[in-house]
């Protein structure tokens, strides 16, 4: 699944673009689709683990999964003796809920603590499924997240741009907001880079001193 990854230039074109970040065909469409996918592989890998059933993996259902991001095909994995049953997206599940939709973009948003990330999927998962499993998934999942901090930065940004973007979304029949807190830098030589995207509530001041401590420690930019 690597070689799928999120392409965050491509993204930063797009924003760039005008094109909308959530919505039909949104750009992080590409990243709820690989951290779903991550999430599914952990479960068959812990149910392989676990299950007193002879059985193994085998091979991938494909299908199209609707979001509040847009759709896209969803590689589900299956093993040979069929009892394996997805909980985040089950078999004949094809549409992603809000509420999970909105918890993967947040997993990707924090600033990748094991405990953050953790009881997010837990919030995910809820009771149907073990600590154990949780944790699984967990370790499965940080891979992904933190491959955009290893991502190498530029010595110097000369400009760094910082903006709110506001959106209304539709949760349990009225609209609630949702803020993407947006950081990108220009280079020496005159590129921007995407250096981070946040999620949010709302826009205010404690927030955003939690984005500039995160990427100031992380990115050391400042």
């Amino acid at each position: 699944m690597r070689n799928q990854s999120f392409n965050f230039d491509e993204a930063l074109k797009q924003l760039q673009s005008g094109k909308n970040l959530l919505g039909t065909d949104g750009i992080l469409t590409p990243l709820i689709k690989q951290l779903t996918e991550a999430a599914l592989q952990a479960e068959i890998e812990h149910y392989l683990s676990t299950t007193s059933i002879d059985t193994r993996k085998n091979g991938y259902t494909r299908k199209t999964v609707k979001s509040t991001s847009g759709q896209f095909e969803l590689k589900t994995p299956r093993d040979r003796s069929g009892a394996f049953e997805p909980q985040l997206i089950k078999k004949n599940q094809t549409k992603l809920s809000e509420d999970i939709d909105n918890k993967i973009l947040s997993l990707f948003a924090l600033g990748m603590s094991y405990r953050d990330i953790q009881k997010h999927v837990a919030e995910l998962y809820g009771l149907e499924i073990s600590d154990g499993a949780i944790t699984h998934i967990t370790d499965k999942l940080l891979p992904e997240l933190k491959a955009r901090q290893q991502l190498p930065l530029e010595a110097l940004y000369p400009f760094v741009w910082l903006d709110a973007i506001h959106y209304k979304i539709k949760h349990d029949g009225h609209y609630i907001n949702k803020v993407i807190y947006t950081v990108l830098g220009l280079t020496t030589d005159g590129h921007k880079e995407l250096l981070g995207l946040y999620m949010s509530e709302t826009e205010g001041a404690h927030h955003w001193l939690s984005v500039l401590t995160y990427i100031t420690v992380v990115y050391k930019i400042f």
